[in-house]
């Protein structure tokens, strides 16, 4: 089969197509594992923290590509949760232990042997792989398969950052008139949140933190109640911020714009070096003072991934997407990489 490779740690700085078109075997399903004929794969910030290095896979070569969508076109042994040309998807989580007290209380996304899909076990780019069928979701019918990838992985860890989003909160926050959310960094995640926000809570204002005027209007477009640059003050403070940048300028400018007792949700696998010395800005009376909080973002559970799929199915939630061959997926990952982004990016491979 075709499949696009990472054989080795690179700076994108360096080169222009960090993965390589190889054939590499067909997988061949173990026990209640399924074979699933990919038919789109989304294109995440991730792997470009995999192909830098910041989060590096477990072993060469790689698959990348975690938000995966396919058909059923084999069965291993035992396997009977789906049949044959079912539709499925295969999101961040790959496999985890089921045994630990993370597992058992539904925090698999904590479990010490959590493996990823596309950084501990081959992804989605590429034309089949395989899985364990607890860990493979049933896609609703109302999206594309290139509508549906994007929600696997932006939508899912989107769903999660607001359940984190309010102190009190066991699921989903309470908010409704007067509480406001701010969202900054505005790629693939942030536009499907800002959906999701304003149809769950629709008297909440939602103001976003875009550094390009692109995303800036984009934003607006979608619904938001402000939109401007990372450093603007936006017109009120607000009870939460979600942040999906890869750097640190934000972070610290987002504590600025927080209610007291508000809470900052980091929703990022790594945060790059690049601008870390923005770090020395933080001043802790304005930033941090009057129990402000900060909140990581770890990984999906398979109820986060299965969630909002049914929330997304309901409103319904439809990303905006960019069509790539397979074989573009360097030119998706460089794009990315400039934040050259309106939406979410999507590998069409079958």
């Amino acid at each position: 089969m075709k499949a696009m490779i990472l054989t080795h740690i690179q700076e994108l700085s360096e080169t222009s197509e960090p993965l390589i078109l190889a054939d590499i075997p067909d997988p061949i399903p173990d026990d209640h594992e399924i074979m699933i004929n990919v038919s789109a794969c989304g294109v995440c910030h991730t792997e470009l923290d995999e192909i830098e290095g910041r989060t590096p896979p477990s072993f060469f070569p790689m698959v990348p590509g975690h938000q995966v969508v396919g058909h059923v076109s084999r069965l291993g042994p035992g396997a009977s949760k789906f049949n044959t040309g079912d539709r499925v998807g295969v999101a961040w989580i790959f496999s985890a232990c089921g045994k630990c007290s993370y597992c058992k209380s539904g925090n698999e996304n904590l479990c010490p042997e959590f493996k990823a899909t596309g950084r501990d076990a081959f992804g989605g780019y590429a034309e089949k792989m395989k899985i364990h069928e607890d860990f493979a979701l049933s896609i609703p019918a109302p999206f594309t398969d290139e509508e549906a990838a994007p929600l696997l992985c932006a939508g899912a860890i989107g769903l999660r950052s607001v359940r984190l989003a309010h102190p009190l909160s066991a699921d989903l926050p309470k908010w409704g008139e007067g509480h406001s959310v701010g969202l900054t960094g505005f790629g693939a995640s942030g536009h499907l949140v800002l959906k999701m926000i304003l149809h769950l809570w629709p008297e909440v204002k939602v103001f976003v933190f875009a550094r390009s005027a692109a995303e800036q209007s984009f934003a607006c477009e979608l619904g938001a109640a402000w939109a401007g640059d990372t450093i603007d003050d936006p017109p009120e403070k607000m009870d939460a911020i979600i942040d999906t940048t890869p750097v640190w300028k934000p972070v610290v400018e987002a504590l600025k714009h927080l209610k007291p007792g508000g809470r900052l949700v980091i929703n990022a696998i790594r945060k790059e070096n690049i601008d870390k010395d923005y770090l020395l800005h933080l001043d802790y009376p304005e930033d941090l003072w009057m129990e402000k909080e900060i909140k990581s973002v770890a990984n999906v559970t398979t109820t986060d991934v299965m969630d909002f799929l049914q929330i997304a199915s309901d409103i319904p939630i439809k990303p905006e997407v960019q069509l790539y061959s397979l074989e573009d997926a360097n030119k998706a990952l460089l794009e990315l990489k400039h934040r050259e982004i309106r939406g979410a990016k999507v590998l069409k491979i079958a």
